[in-house]
């Protein structure tokens, strides 16, 4: 992995960064896991936008990833590293025993010829998944489940793992990527490793161009319309808006909590995430 910087012959150039995608081994995707993505432009079901600045963007194909990894004591090699439009991460192609083909999240360091296999008592590998109470502390984990049996939600985006930090008999204590601590059931499985493609956050677009393939439309700043449009909108010359950030109706944009007090899950949450 590595990133490319480019000669400033363009104004587009200047500020652009790419991946040299050198993990990359396979350019096709195993087209048996290939499902046509719809594309919804930030609209509902009624036509009507309710997230604003998205559509257009290059058009995509959806891989299905195995987030359960429940083929429990099947051997299966790694038979590629590939790119998905989808994700931030790389994902990896796995070849079971059994004939099988599936995707998963590839961790860090996993190269194709490798064996993984998931399951209650498999070892301390890098991309081998086992349930939480089994797992040592101070592993670093991925695609972790909030739930027994449900798949993983948590920590499957480019660079990113949760730390084990301590266990009893029913809860594992997570460090998330965030910084919250958190308990979480300890039959929840998790892959060992660290998510792959640690370079992304450190890519610069460089190009109003390039946010457009991404299916990112213009972003106008409120201080820049007019009142009747935007709450920030008009005064004499340049304004700094008067106010706390806000959407075009008023709401508070930036730090605007919806969580509930009383949220079920509070329980569960030993520190919060750090600002």
């Amino acid at each position: 992995m590595g990133i490319k910087i480019f000669k400033p012959v363009t104004p587009g150039l200047r500020f652009k960064t790419v991946d040299t995608f050198e993990d990359i081994t396979k350019t096709e995707p195993e087209r048996s896991l290939l499902v046509p993505k719809q594309r919804s432009s930030g609209r509902n079901n009624l036509g009507r936008v309710t997230s604003r600045h998205r559509g257009g963007g290059h058009k995509r194909a959806y891989r299905i990833i195995d987030f359960k990894r429940d083929k429990y004591g099947i051997e299966a090699i790694v038979h590629s590293i590939e790119y998905d439009p989808n994700r931030s991460a790389r994902i990896a192609l796995l070849h079971y025993r059994d004939g099988e083909k599936r995707y998963i999240v590839a961790p860090d360091g996993l190269q194709p010829g490798s064996v993984v296999i998931s399951g209650e008592d498999v070892p301390i590998k890098v991309g081998n998944a086992l349930p939480l109470k089994n797992i040592p502390a101070g592993t670093f984990v991925h695609n972790i489940e909030l739930r027994p049996k449900t798949g993983g939600k948590i920590s499957r985006g480019a660079g990113t793992a949760a730390q084990i930090m301590a266990k009893d008999d029913k809860y594992v204590t997570l460090r998330m990527p965030s910084g919250e601590m958190r308990l979480i059931n300890a039959e929840c499985y998790a892959t060992i490793g660290i998510v792959s493609n640690k370079d992304h956050e450190n890519i610069s677009i460089g190009k109003a161009g390039r946010s457009r393939w991404l299916g990112i439309r213009p972003h106008v700043r409120g201080v820049a319309m007019n009142p009747i449009d935007h709450p920030m909108g008009g005064g004499e010359g340049k304004s700094s808006g008067g106010r706390h950030p806000c959407t075009p109706w008023g709401k508070p944009t930036k730090g605007y909590r919806t969580r509930k007090k009383r949220n079920p899950s509070n329980r569960f949450i030993i520190k919060r995430r750090s600002k």
